[in-house]
């Protein structure tokens, strides 16, 4: 992932915010909408956008275009500092690659443990129940 790139194929646009801010939430444009395309992006490689898809398929629009929004602060400066950084978190996480897990088997002592515990449990049931008159 080239973040230089990445930064270039941003599209951004300012909205009116709502919100606590009085009047001046009414006149003033400072809630932030990113818009970025995956498939159209030259910052990834192809392996990447394809993982990328798969990875964020509930969060893109069937054009191809990943949407994020801040309204947080009231400065349109830091509400897009935000969301910058809320994407680049996003895509890096959706990059990672899980690892195979290993198969494991517990040990002998920890099987015979569990087992001693659930005799434990079905003797102290056993004995809360009235004695059989036979």
């Amino acid at each position: 992932m080239e973040l230089d790139t990445l930064y270039r194929e941003l599209a951004f646009k300012a909205v009116r915010s709502s919100g606590p801010g009085g009047q001046h939430v009414n006149k003033t444009a400072t809630k932030i909408e990113l818009s970025f395309s995956i498939v159209a992006s030259e910052a990834f490689t192809e392996l990447e956008k394809e993982r990328l898809q798969e990875k964020l398929s509930n969060r893109i629009s069937q054009d191809g275009i990943l949407s994020l929004q801040c309204g947080e602060t009231r400065s349109q400066h830091r509400n897009k500092a935000i969301v910058i950084e809320r994407l680049v978190t996003l895509l890096k996480d959706a990059l990672k690659v899980a690892k195979p897990r290993k198969k494991s088997k517990p040990s002998k002592s920890a099987i015979e443990r569990r087992l001693r515990s659930k005799k434990g449990h079905a003797l102290k049931k056993a004995n809360r129940k009235p004695p059989s008159i036979d």
